[in-house]
């Protein structure tokens, strides 16, 4: 089983993964939302088995320094252990970054993921329309990470994106989620912990780790009824294929 999108700390990782592989758990993919966060996810990569890195530069930072260095960004995916860019997106709730801001940024690392053709994670949040216009010329593999927006289903099946699903899925009153999951074509689904955030119902108010992702897949399994060991190896091969490990 995977988790194809967590947040880990560098000190706390083997300890983590040792607690994910405990639980079926035995690839990770470490994502980064800053340049240093991009430095510690290959380095972490770098040093322990079953763990890759996802680079990129998150949209609440869009206003910062790290955004003006896309030139470093590049140097960084091109290491052997970086398997995606992101998270990059838009995000309209939160608003941290002015919007033009967070466009450019996101259109930048767009670039930076075509020319690396590396998967593209994308990260968005209230920003449906606009996100969708800045991915229509993009022709690589998208990742619509932590989804979340029913909105968003049917244009990203119609473009082949993968739908990744966050512990949110189980939670009692996330009905539409659900049914978005039952929609998504087998070989287009994914399944994340995005920890430490998001943890699923059943450890719902404690810190969120890879491990939990069996939560997850169990919860897309029953709204989907599919069998939850087949569900998890399937998840593993769209993984696999998706971000080329």
């Amino acid at each position: 089983m995977i988790d194809t999108h967590a947040h880990l700390e560098a000190s706390e990782a083997r300890e983590v993964l040792a607690r994910a592989r405990d639980a079926g758990v035995t690839r990770v993919i470490d994502v980064a939302t800053s340049l240093d966060g991009a430095r510690s996810s290959i380095a972490l990569a770098s040093r322990l088995d079953g763990i890759y890195a996802c680079v990129g530069i998150h949209p609440h930072n869009a206003a910062g320094e790290d955004a003006r260095k896309l030139d470093k960004l590049d140097e960084l995916i091109a290491d052997e252990h970086v398997v995606a860019v992101g998270e990059m997106g838009l995000d309209y709730f939160r608003d941290y970054a002015p919007r033009d801001a967070q466009h450019l940024l996101f259109e930048g690392q767009l670039e930076l993921a075509r020319v690396h053709s590396k998967p593209a994670v994308i990260h968005t949040r209230a920003a449906d329309d606009d996100t969708l216009a800045v991915l229509r010329e993009f022709d690589g593999t998208v990742v619509l990470h932590c989804f979340s927006s029913p909105a968003l289903l049917r244009p990203a099946l119609e473009r082949g994106w993968y739908v990744s699903f966050a512990g949110n899925v189980t939670y009692p009153n996330a009905y539409d989620l659900r049914a978005s999951a039952r929609g998504v074509p087998a070989d287009r689904l994914l399944a994340e912990t995005d920890s430490p955030y998001l943890s699923p119902q059943p450890v719902r108010g404690r810190p969120n780790e890879p491990a939990n992702v069996v939560h997850t897949v169990a919860a897309l399994a029953e709204a989907r009824g599919d069998d939850a060991d087949e569900l998890a190896a399937q998840i593993d091969r769209n993984a696999t294929v998706a971000f080329g490990l």
